[in-house]
């Protein structure tokens, strides 16, 4: 079944992140977090095991010659079929579900489960999340920085774990796109065509690609 939206009036904050805008960004030098937890806690299932397995015999789309740990990210992460589980778009305005607003809440308090990220800029959709991830340098966050896996691959492992298990809580018909895709932010205006495009999102939509 579909989430029910909250109630009739659209969120002031619109998905966005109070008070940071593209030119805010500085490329390549993150500040500190405030952040105390520097990973996800939950032990993973047998099930999650056997996906992870059958994950990594898959082809990896991630670049080569890039090791997805310190840098700017622009990620894009889809529900299952597009379904319109966060929400919806009515004149300009995005009306949350119950799950569209813990999914907007996780990816504001992102940076306290991980002490090295932090999500500047960001838009949930009614079927996808925009999001500008941040991940310092190891050296400006010693020993909290995943070594086995990448840095982002865990981040954003965990911010859909967490949204999938409010939804499982919440007896939520719910399921992420298996993937996810990632833009290596390469510049200052790079960045700010990405900010553009994100905080325009919710005005674009029925011209967006992923509007159903």
């Amino acid at each position: 079944m579909k989430p029910e939206l909250q109630n009739k009036q659209p969120s002031a904050d619109v998905g966005m992140y109070h008070g940071t805008s593209a030119a805010s960004i500085t490329i390549g030098t993150s500040a500190p977090s405030e952040a105390i937890n520097t990973s996800n806690s939950s032990a993973a299932t047998s099930s999650e095991l056997i996906h992870q397995s059958q994950y990594s015999r898959r082809k990896n789309i991630r670049a080569k010659f890039h090791d997805y740990s310190g840098g700017e990210y622009f990620v894009t992460i889809c529900t299952e079929d597009k379904e319109l589980y966060f929400g919806s778009i009515k004149d300009g305005k995005m009306y949350f579900s119950a799950i569209g607003r813990f999914a907007h809440e996780a990816l504001e308090l992102l940076h306290t489960h991980y002490s090295y990220v932090e999500v500047p800029l960001f838009v949930v959709m009614p079927n996808h999340v925009h999001a500008i991830i941040c991940i310092r340098e190891s050296a400006d966050a010693p020993g909290s920085i995943p070594t086995v896996r990448t840095a982002l691959g865990v981040v954003v492992g965990g911010y859909k774990q967490s949204v999938t298990r409010y939804a499982r809580r919440n007896n939520i018909d719910f399921d992420w796109h298996s993937r996810y895709h990632d833009h290596i932010i390469r510049d200052t205006a790079d960045l700010n065509k990405i900010g553009e495009y994100i905080e325009n999102n919710v005005a674009r939509w029925d011209s967006d690609c992923f509007c159903t």
